[in-house]
């Protein structure tokens, strides 16, 4: 009943905390999406850390850990740092450029149809992953009741998860978000590093040790699997919405770049608690029925009160930030990229909120739908992460850095991704041959032969144009 109890708390506050905020720092539709462009330093750091760090890390990721080993783990998991190192180099360039959303950028240089195309892909990868997050928390709940004698059924769990992510969300925008965020990444790095000691001495006395399989480098998985869960971590994180949404909340473009390097060190402490957490858990249990929870499940059986408790709330922590910034985030695209572009131009703020927050909900219950279709939250993150950085990613990285590309190129590269994930992943994954690893490069190459083969005759969608008067 503790674990129930310290859960519920914690869900309590943030649901207190984000009515507060909306009371008092949220006044404009600017303000919810970008934080007026006054977000600071440190909490920014935070809000990037736990925005990547979800549900998906330390459920469908830590399963593969589970189920691989740790230098498996280490492969899939140096996606991130990788990506996050890469980001260095966007993310001055995404503050400089002055745009809010994917889309926007898009349309500077690939024109409309290429903004609405990509404003949906973005909006359907990230209902997407905010479906895993849903999925995910309810897990928690179900798991924690169960532990407590108490019946709850994985509806009753996921309706329960969706109102307090919703919440949060409508209420204060990216300024509850960023502020939760940085609490929360505080209580995931914390949690999980007190806890390794524990689960490193039981499992020393009962003697459990690895199986064998899963002390190898591949640990029993093909080169092309592993690939597989590498590629969509790494094509997500470097085009990512809500980490170019937090570069353009930073106060210059300086700041986001401090903002980046200091998310660096924060999951670098990530990957290696997960790994570390993980790797003692699959000594302790040779053989889980659902892998995705093996940290749940190690919380509850194995840890004091206190620190399972400070661990659930970890999970938690992950889950929601990451959950309320995808939400924010494909809402700000509907409400920007569409609504105020090309159904009401001259929308007041006041009806940009109100178009923002309906979108949130409603989104909220397209999410929750996504939960009934993919069985687990594994095939449903891959699926999530490979449409967004097929379709979107290749696109927005020409668009940042490339002079050459074209508005046709960019425009054949997004409908190229977002089709071969779809029809892929329709197939079946024929072969075991993750979405991504056929996605991706299709995207590029369309961009590379269709720029290369049209021209640019619109100085407005040059790369130039797109760093000028911002």
């Amino acid at each position: 009943m503790g674990y129930l109890i310290a859960i519920s708390v914690y869900l309590l506050a943030l649901v207190i905390y984000g009515l507060v905020i909306a009371h008092k720092k949220v006044k404009t539709a600017d303000d919810m999406v970008t934080g007026g462009h006054r977000i600071p330093f440190i909490i920014l750091v935070g809000s990037l850390l736990a925005t990547w760090c979800g549900g998906g890390g330390i459920t469908g990721s830590a399963g593969v850990v589970y189920s691989g080993g740790p230098w498996v783990g280490a492969i899939t998991f140096a996606a991130p740092p990788i990506g996050i190192i890469l980001l260095y180099f966007i993310a001055g360039k995404v503050r400089k450029s002055n745009k809010v959303t994917v889309p926007e950028i898009m349309e500077a240089r690939y024109g409309k149809a290429a903004s609405i195309i990509s404003a949906l892909c973005v909006m359907l990868a990230y209902v997407g992953v905010l479906a895993t997050q849903l999925k995910a928390a309810a897990d928690i709940l179900v798991l924690l009741c169960s532990s407590s004698g108490v019946e709850l059924s994985h509806g009753l769990a996921l309706t329960i998860c969706t109102v307090v992510i919703v919440v949060i969300t409508v209420c204060g925008g990216l300024v509850s978000v960023a502020y939760s965020d940085a609490i929360s990444a505080l209580i995931m790095i914390g949690g999980f590093f007190l806890a390794i000691p524990f689960l490193i001495s039981v499992a020393n006395s009962q003697g459990a040790v690895l199986p064998p399989e899963k002390t190898t480098l591949t640990g029993g998985m093909s080169g092309v699997e592993i690939l597989g869960y590498f590629l969509p971590s790494l094509a997500l994180m470097l085009g990512d919405q809500n980490m170019l949404q937090r570069f353009a909340s930073a106060k210059n473009s300086d700041e986001a770049k401090k903002s980046n390097i200091g998310m660096f060190i924060g999951e670098i402490l990530v990957v290696v608690s997960i790994i570390a957490l993980v790797t003692q858990a699959a000594k302790l249990y040779p053989s889980l029925e659902t892998p995705s929870n093996v940290i749940f499940q190690v919380a509850v059986d194995y840890l004091p009160l206190a620190f399972g408790a400070l661990v659930m709330c970890a999970c938690m922590a992950f889950i929601v930030t990451t959950a309320d910034s995808y939400l924010l985030s494909s809402a700000t695209n509907l409400t920007n990229d569409i609504y105020e572009k090309y159904i009401r131009k001259d929308a007041t703020d006041k009806q940009k909120m109100l178009v923002l927050r309906v979108t949130i909900v409603v989104f909220s219950a397209i999410a929750v739908a996504l939960t009934l279709y993919f069985p687990t939250v594994l095939a449903l993150q891959m699926t999530a992460y490979t449409m967004y950085g097929a379709a979107i990613t290749p696109a927005i990285l020409f668009a940042l850095f490339s002079k050459r590309v074209t508005p046709a190129g960019g425009l054949a590269g997004i409908i190229v991704g977002g089709l071969a994930t779809i029809v892929w992943t329709l197939m079946g994954t024929p072969g075991g041959v993750q979405c991504a690893i056929v996605a991706v490069p299709a995207s590029v190459i369309a961009i590379l032969l269709v720029s290369a083969v049209t021209k640019n005759s619109d100085p407005a969608r040059s790369l130039d144009a797109l760093y000028t008067d911002n």
